[in-house]
């Protein structure tokens, strides 16, 4: 997996005519929300709908609101939950995001358009699959 920014901007819900100016993100599958600047989120208007716990790599864990946009980027829309990050804190897309983009692979150091895969009942399932194919429930 190999690191990379794109450009995103973030779209009020509530009225599509506030949206941000595009800002560099770092693209981060190990973050499940994206995370934006708080005062640009503000600035078009979306409000905080909640706070939120979040573990750091540091072991510690930090608190920060988090609120809805609908999200822009190199063609791609989604509407998703974002972190209002503070003043040091990380601008980055999270999973969550790149799933509603459905572009989950991000080997080439840029966007790839994904086919989403169907929920499927295990009675529909060949009769035969591979050991590995399923993770056992603890």
């Amino acid at each position: 997996m190999s690191i990379f920014k794109v450009s995103i901007v973030a779209c009020n819900p509530k009225n599509g005519g506030q949206i941000t100016m595009p800002i560099a993100a770092l693209v981060n599958t190990g973050s499940e929300l994206t995370w934006l600047p708080g005062e640009m989120l503000r600035g078009i208007g979306v409000e905080p709908q909640r706070r939120r716990t979040f573990p750091t790599s540091t072991y510690k864990t930090v608190e920060r609101e988090t609120g809805f946009v609908v999200l822009q980027a190199n063609g791609y829309e989604t509407r998703e939950e974002v972190v209002f990050a503070e003043p040091g804190d990380a601008t980055l897309i999270g999973l969550r995001a790149l799933e509603g983009f459905g572009i989950v692979d991000s080997r080439k150091d840029r966007f790839v358009a994904m086919e989403t895969l169907a929920a499927f009942s295990r009675h529909s399932l060949p009769a035969q699959l591979p050991a590995q194919t399923f993770y056992k429930a603890a």
